[in-house]
């Protein structure tokens, strides 16, 4: 079984491109620390039946539904049309720092961390369950910057809203209640999460045997350059290095017997062991999850941690890494 953790990064930020900073791995770890001191026996995943008996005066069941940008659905109007009662709603690109490129989503800074939780009703000792409309495809993403912040008591619905009304649970509709602000201490985001462009480019530029493993998140053809990316202008192909590993290969889909309505769930470990395997993610080296925009490399962070793996993700991901100029991009099969 896999059993490598992740360091604390050991980059430098780079001044030029030419004259990168040498790369020094870190010692490897086994798990990322939380900034919290509550116990971590929480579980990555619960399912339908087990979030509807968890003490509702200590759980915040939270919809964390984000759609493609070339997709014609808004998440919050879905959400006040159907929803987990009592649950609120989590905008990820609302709760996110700003970028000089206009990148959304990315990881908000302690503040704007912190008010969200107050404005959500979430207290330090929430157990917060976060599901999507997808089933598992935006869920991971908010999970993982509960956890890079110390929330340890945070979980995602395996099959998330979908899978819920498929088992006959209530749903709920109309506009919500509002919530009473809660208070929240200012967090610490932990230092071995996120990843950014100078560190990606200088792990990439350094001997593959002893840099960072970086796998991305994206369709095989967006990977190998020979199918179009869904943002206009914006070339596909991959960072130097980098290893594909398309999200939905960690998933398996089911149909619903409600709806006949397909949702995604979380594969066995060892179905998702056997993935991480053929990537050539073997123990020896650290893991970087990518994407396109930073979103689905949550899915394969949250299927590293079911396996006991903890891992960083590159927050821009390919949008941040190929809007720019000098970045070198790679096409085909090749590394």
């Amino acid at each position: 079984m896999l059993s490598f953790r992740l360091p604390a990064p050991s980059f430098r930020v780079l001044t030029s491109l030419a004259r990168p900073p040498a790369f020094t791995p870190a010692p490897i770890l086994t798990r990322a620390r939380s900034t919290m001191s509550f116990s971590n026996s929480t579980p990555l995943l619960v399912t339908p039946a087990t979030l509807k008996e968890l003490p509702p005066s200590k759980t915040v069941p939270v919809d964390a539904t984000w759609f493609m940008p070339n997709v014609d659905r808004v998440a919050l109007k879905e959400y006040i049309a159907r929803r987990i009662p009592r649950a609120r709603y989590l905008d990820l690109d609302e709760v996110a720092s700003p970028h000089p490129l206009g990148l959304k989503h990315m990881m908000p800074d302690a503040e704007t961390f912190k008010a969200a939780c107050e404005r959500l009703g979430i207290e330090p000792n929430s157990h917060v369950v976060l599901y999507d409309s997808h089933g598992i495809f935006s869920s991971p993403r908010a999970l993982f910057m509960f956890k890079a912040f110390g929330h340890e008591r945070a979980s995602v619905l395996d099959g998330g809203l979908p899978r819920w009304e498929d088992e006959g649970f209530e749903i709920e509709s109309g506009e919500p209640q509002p919530v009473e602000k809660t208070s929240y201490p200012l967090p610490t985001l932990g230092s071995n999460w996120v990843r950014n462009y100078s560190q990606i480019v200088s792990n990439s530029l350094t001997d593959p045997t002893s840099s960072e493993l970086v796998l991305d998140a994206r369709s095989k053809g967006r990977f190998t350059g020979t199918d179009p990316e869904p943002r206009p202008s914006l070339s596909s192909g991959h960072i130097p290095n980098s290893r594909s590993l398309p999200f939905n290969t960690l998933l398996a889909t089911n149909i619903s017997k409600k709806t006949s309505a397909p949702y995604t769930t979380l594969l066995p470990r060892e179905e998702l062991r056997k993935a991480f395997d053929a990537a050539g993610v073997d123990g020896t080296r650290n893991v970087v999850n990518s994407c396109g925009s930073g979103m689905t490399a949550g899915v394969l962070w949250l299927a590293l941690q079911r396996l006991g793996v903890s891992s960083a993700i590159y927050d821009e991901s390919w949008t941040g890494y190929a809007s720019r100029d000098e970045s070198r991009i790679i096409k085909g099969e090749k590394y």
